[in-house]
């Protein structure tokens, strides 16, 4: 039982502590299975707001989702945080855990979720909570901590086996460049320590095979801020080695019964709107 963290009812995942108003299958889901990892960091997510809420009263707090390789949350704060916040964080989180603080889910009307959220200034919340535009929604609590948040969660605090805060990074709000610029914190968690140490071990060595720094370094390519991010500059031995990696390429294609096609290399801003790329990249474009 102690390997529990969620059930499955019907094939959607609920929490331990969510009554079943229902008849069908049931079954529980435990540490190790993958759906399981995902329950995991958004729980530590929430952990960290709260963490960062206790650190920074004037953070206003956006959305945390767990993400491939962890979790990470946008907040919005007038002042930057540094990496030399990230062990402040990380110390308050690990009491938060410690408490074993049970995730507590309350089913509210929107305009209820509105009000609670509208008192706290969190305008944020109160905008999802109006583009939903659904009758109710769901509130998870732990602590002093509530969050919009459709579930589920760990039993408590307590199950967090291992984490680490990775990085801050800044995001716009919904990705938009017209929106505000949040200032996203980056983590993950695992369910052991030696999974976490396995995982950070690998980060590291991916670092050292970065392409970005062994292409310098075996002087293959540069890149020049003035020509534009991103633009790669082949040297010759980089130019050598991508044309037979690139005649390597055409002759398997023509083998294999492939036709080639060009297309080019720009188009008209309605194109790039579309395709995302101008509200992300316009500064590069």
């Amino acid at each position: 039982a102690n390997d529990l963290v969620a059930a499955r009812l019907n094939g959607r995942l609920i929490d331990l502590a969510r009554p079943v108003e229902e008849d069908g299958e049931i079954s529980g889901l435990r540490r190790g299975d993958p759906e399981s990892l995902e329950i995991l960091r958004h729980s530590t997510a929430h952990i960290m707001a709260e963490a960062v809420l206790a650190l920074f009263p004037r953070v206003k707090v956006t959305i945390g989702p767990a993400i491939e390789t962890g979790f990470y949350y946008d907040f919005d704060y007038d002042k930057a945080f540094t990496p030399e916040d990230l062990p402040r964080i990380e110390e308050k989180m690990a009491e938060i855990i410690k408490s074993g603080r049970p995730f507590i889910r309350r089913d509210v009307t929107s305009q209820e979720a509105v009000d609670f959220f509208s008192s706290l200034a969190e305008t944020y919340k109160v905008e999802l909570i109006q583009d939903l535009g659904a009758e109710t929604v769901s509130l998870y609590e732990q602590g002093g901590f509530t969050d919009l948040c459709r579930g589920p969660h760990l039993p408590s605090t307590r199950f967090v086996a291992a984490f680490k805060l990775l990085g801050v990074a800044g995001a716009y709000w919904r990705g938009d460049e017209k929106r505000p610029m949040l200032q996203r914190i980056y983590g993950t968690a695992w369910n052991s320590e030696e999974e976490l140490k396995d995982y950070l071990w690998r980060v590291e060595e991916a670092k050292k095979r970065d392409h970005r720094k062994i292409g310098q370094e075996l002087d293959l390519f540069s890149s020049n801020d003035e020509i534009g991010a991103g633009l790669i500059l082949w040297h010759p031995k980089g130019a050598m080695m991508r044309k037979i990696i690139e005649n390597f390429w055409s002759e398997e294609h023509i083998t294999n019964g492939y036709d080639s096609v060009y297309t080019p290399h720009i188009g008209k801003a309605q194109l790039w709107e579309t395709s995302g790329h101008l509200g992300f990249y316009k500064e590069n474009m």
